[in-house]
């Protein structure tokens, strides 16, 4: 064997070995997919108009803060939709209050006055640039959100991306392979689980009239029928009730989930779960200033809009931890905390499609894919050895190792399997063939033409390389596309099919050349069985 060839030898053989590492055992290197595994498939829309009403009620606040400090205290700030009004401006202070308008929010809301009775009203409306920009803020935030969930949850390779349309794309598609309990996942997911604490209502006479009242009605009389406008009526379920009782509580949050650290189930000393969490440094401050000006008043732990307690603050506190206590069960504690832990969607999901794939049909597709793959690499073999004789067991080998290098690159990346990932596999089978029968056939037609062997073999790969280098490029650009554009199982079809044809054009060229080449120098060049 000629130096050349033991070369050539060496690197297939270091190809291989690489292969069967990286691949081996395949059940620990390649997951399945949702589609072969079982699962959930999930497309959820973020509610973008909740973040968007929620810039509108912080703006509402900062006005309504701004206009005490001018002593405008005669003027209103009222939500319309999501338009901000502002009545009531005396016009004499016209002036004052556009330019507290454009010190504030110039860059964001666009505002126009108009003059009613002896004042003037201004509608503040958000620039559609700072819109749409607050919308894919919020659809980015939720995919992150969602994301650390999901991970916490352990979710072997889930698939969490951006889907949709239109002018903002607020369309999530989930795919969790895998999962036992759907329920709880969804619920994990679309739980906003916004933790918010929040004074009680308590006047400056110490009159707290905040409940809690059997009825939202009944709380609304207590004030007759005039609630202060930075108060509202919230649900509040208390422990062993059956109906909830509602309680007025400032609108304003003292402390949120940004304030967090971390969050972890715990227990009372009767054993019932409850969850602990723990404040940042800036949670810490604040969480102290505000026990320590509201001794004796009730605090209201809020989460999604619901108060889950409202203890009495009996003193100053300064340390860091804290507990949420309720009715939860180990896995709702263990859940909540979760939640609080991934942080807070900033608006709420809603479901458009929820899809179960049982295990049963994920094992029916591999074992057809499977069936297939074998079936169809059969065919081919025989066919080969049927038309191109003993030339035949070349293209065979070739086909071998293509389909070790494409497994081991899957099995290093941890790639996820899906059923057309197993399609690609199958078409990868088919292009390798193709590219054996034209060289094959080229050989053929240099032999006829009165060449010898070894001139035949040279002339066949030489000619059509260029061949097989045009059909392989304009597939992979085609791969590359789907994959650019293409959903998760479309990608992984993408996927498989590229490492394919880049493994192909190693093994039909470069494997199959070499093999050629020890054949002429082992049987003197002479003969080819093709």
């Amino acid at each position: 064997m000629s130096k050349k060839y033991w070369y050539r030898v060496l690197i297939i053989s270091i190809v291989l070995g690489a292969s069967v590492y990286f691949f081996y055992p395949l059940q620990n290197k390649i997951r399945l997919g949702l589609d072969l595994k079982g699962g959930i498939h999930l497309v959820l829309q973020v509610v973008t108009r909740d973040a968007l009403e929620a810039e509108a009620n912080q703006a509402v606040d900062r006005l309504n803060s701004e206009m005490r400090d001018k002593n405008l205290l005669g003027a209103s700030v009222t939500l319309s939709d999501l338009d901000i009004l502002v009545s009531g401006v005396p016009q004499d202070r016209d002036q004052a209050v556009r330019d507290l308008i454009d010190r504030n929010f110039s860059g964001q809301f666009e505002y126009q006055a108009s003059y009613v009775g002896t004042g003037v009203q201004y509608r503040l409306r958000l620039i559609p640039q700072a819109r749409k920009l607050l919308e894919q803020q919020t659809v980015q935030q939720a995919l992150e959100t969602i994301r650390r969930r999901v991970d916490a949850l352990g979710v072997a390779e889930p698939t969490l991306q951006l889907y949709g349309g239109g002018d903002v794309t607020d369309q999530i598609i989930a795919e969790l392979p895998g999962v036992d309990d759907p329920g709880r996942y969804i619920n994990i997911i679309k739980s906003t689980a916004q933790l918010e604490l929040r004074l009680l209502y308590s006047d400056e006479t110490g009159d707290a009239k905040s409940g809690p009242y059997p009825t939202r009605e009944d709380a609304l009389r207590a004030f007759n029928n005039s609630l202060p406008s930075d108060y509202e009526i919230l649900a509040y379920r208390e422990k062993d009730a059956e109906r909830p009782t509602y309680l007025v509580v400032r609108r304003g949050a003292s402390l949120t989930g940004l304030d967090l650290k971390t969050a972890r189930r715990g227990q009372d000393i009767n054993g019932a779960a409850l969850v602990n969490f723990s404040l940042n440094s800036a949670g810490v401050q604040k969480f102290t200033a505000v026990t320590g000006a509201n001794i004796g008043k009730r605090l209201a732990i809020v989460l999604d809009r619901e108060v889950v307690s409202a203890p009495v603050i009996q003193s100053r506190i300064d340390q860091e931890s804290a507990q949420i206590t309720g009715q939860f069960t180990v896995q709702q504690a263990d859940d909540l905390a979760l939640k609080l832990r991934s942080g807070a969607l900033p608006a709420s999901i809603r479901i458009l499609e929820n899809r179960v794939v049982g295990p049963s049909l994920g094992l029916d597709s591999i074992r057809q894919g499977i069936l297939a793959s074998l079936v169809g690499l059969a065919l081919v073999v025989t066919a080969i050895l049927i038309i191109y004789k003993f030339s035949g067991m070349n293209a065979f080998a070739t086909l071998v190792v293509n389909l070790m290098i494409l497994l081991a690159v899957l099995g290093a990346t941890h790639a996820t399997l899906t059923l057309p990932g197993i399609a690609g596999v199958i078409l990868t089978i088919g292009m390798a063939v193709d590219s054996n029968v034209l060289i094959f056939e080229r050989i053929k037609e240099e032999l006829r033409l009165g060449k010898s062997v070894r001139a035949a073999i040279e002339a066949g790969f030489d000619r059509v390389f260029s061949t097989i280098i045009d059909t392989h490029v304009t597939a992979l650009v085609s791969s590359f596309f789907l994959f650019q554009f293409g959903t998760g199982p479309v990608r992984g079809f993408a996927v498989t099919l590229a490492v394919g044809l880049i493994a192909n054009i190693f093994a039909a060229v470069y494997v199959s050349r070499t093999m050629f080449g020890l054949l002429i120098e082992l049987r003197g060049g002479e003969k080819i069985s093709i």
